[in-house]
């Protein structure tokens, strides 16, 4: 598997696995109003690094650098379960400095146990306009 930053020709599909990847798995959001744009919303001036696999990409992370943050991570749903998710936060640990934080709804239970699993605390849980979620740490 390969980890690397992201380049305008792979938008397309980036775009692509973070709707299919939404539509699956945030089933507590009306998957109607979502759409292919919402990426390049959510990724403005964020670095993106992406998951290859056998040359097709099958993840994305998408860190705020300035605050060591990671803001989104998804593998495409047919990829899942390959070590994808697991290889873009090891990316995202060498290219930030620690402790790095994120957000995880509450809500996605499968989400919170695969950032556990990979060392990740549980620091605070928060609600904000689009519901709870915790404020996780890596140190």
């Amino acid at each position: 598997m390969k980890i690397r930053p992201a380049l305008a020709m792979d938008y397309p599909e980036l775009r692509r696995i973070y709707l299919v990847s939404r539509r699956q798995s945030f089933v507590w959001e009306n998957e109607h109003e979502m759409s292919l744009e919402d990426f390049d919303r959510d990724t403005a001036d964020e670095h993106i690094l992406l998951a290859e696999a056998e040359s097709r990409i099958v993840g994305f992370a998408s860190l705020y650098l300035p605050e060591d943050f990671i803001h989104l991570l998804f593998v495409d749903p047919d990829f899942s379960g390959i070590g994808a998710g697991s290889k873009l936060l090891e990316a995202a640990v060498e290219k930030m400095n620690k402790p790095l934080t994120l957000k995880c709804v509450s809500a996605n239970h499968k989400a919170l146990k695969f950032y556990e699993k990979n060392g990740w605390k549980k620091v605070v849980e928060e609600a904000g306009p689009s519901g709870k979620h915790w404020l996780m740490s890596y140190e």
